[in-house]
């Protein structure tokens, strides 16, 4: 019994120090030396104050700013006013809601949106469909009744806080954003360019702008 129990616990203490302790301190040293940003959440910050990350998204409202995808997440961005009146920051972000619609393509809530059931007057169950956003988008960035609009700008995403827009999305809501800021619209577009980033080694996905980069950058002019 001692023969086999000593051996046993020697090889516990030395797997706890070794797989428990070691690995994980040299696994933490390379991820802090060699990609401390990433390692550390991807941190975007405004003046010295964390006010978010490249890698989620934020619900931003205004002419002024570009918008990203539809969320049920009611993530506060730095570009709008929180529930204390004051600019959003790291401490106004709540991921609690993240998540998709769930809502299949043969669904007709998707399409269609759903109506709130006056039964429950306590509960809200209206919701916006495609339809609705597509009608949305529209009017808030000038467009035709028949003008084309991105998949992108009027669905949610599996996550709900996608960081990204396609760039179709984002040079249809240009003109929306110089005209808000006095801006040319070709300066506005090469901030676009700016924040757009590749498909992901190369070939998987599509080329996107980061939102919450974008609108930072947009502030940054003045």
């Amino acid at each position: 019994m001692r023969r086999q129990l000593l051996p046993a616990l020697r090889m516990l203490v030395v797997l706890t120090v070794v797989l428990g302790l070691g690995y994980p301190l040299v696994v933490l040293g390379v991820s802090q030396l060699a990609f401390h940003d990433k390692a550390n959440g991807s941190l975007v910050k405004k003046d010295g104050s964390v006010v978010g990350s490249s890698l989620l998204g934020q619900t931003f409202t205004g002419d002024s700013y570009f918008q990203g995808r539809p969320s049920a997440a009611g993530i506060t961005a730095s570009g709008t006013n929180d529930a204390d009146g004051q600019p959003g920051d790291a401490s106004d972000l709540s991921l609690s809601n993240s998540g998709g619609s769930n809502l299949g393509p043969t669904n007709p809530k998707l399409l269609d949106g759903a109506t709130d059931d006056p039964s429950t007057p306590d509960v809200d169950e209206s919701a916006d469909g495609v339809t609705q956003r597509v009608q949305a988008y529209r009017e808030l960035n000038g467009l035709a009744a028949d003008a084309m609009v991105p998949v992108d700008a009027v669905t949610s995403s599996g996550s709900g806080v996608d960081p990204q827009i396609s760039i179709a999305n984002a040079r249809l809501q240009a003109n929306r954003v110089a005209t808000a800021r006095g801006l040319d619209v070709g300066t506005v577009n090469k901030l676009i360019d700016q924040h757009t980033t590749g498909r992901s080694l190369g070939f998987l996905g599509a080329p996107g702008v980061n939102v919450l980069e974008l609108n930072l950058a947009l502030d940054a002019l003045g």
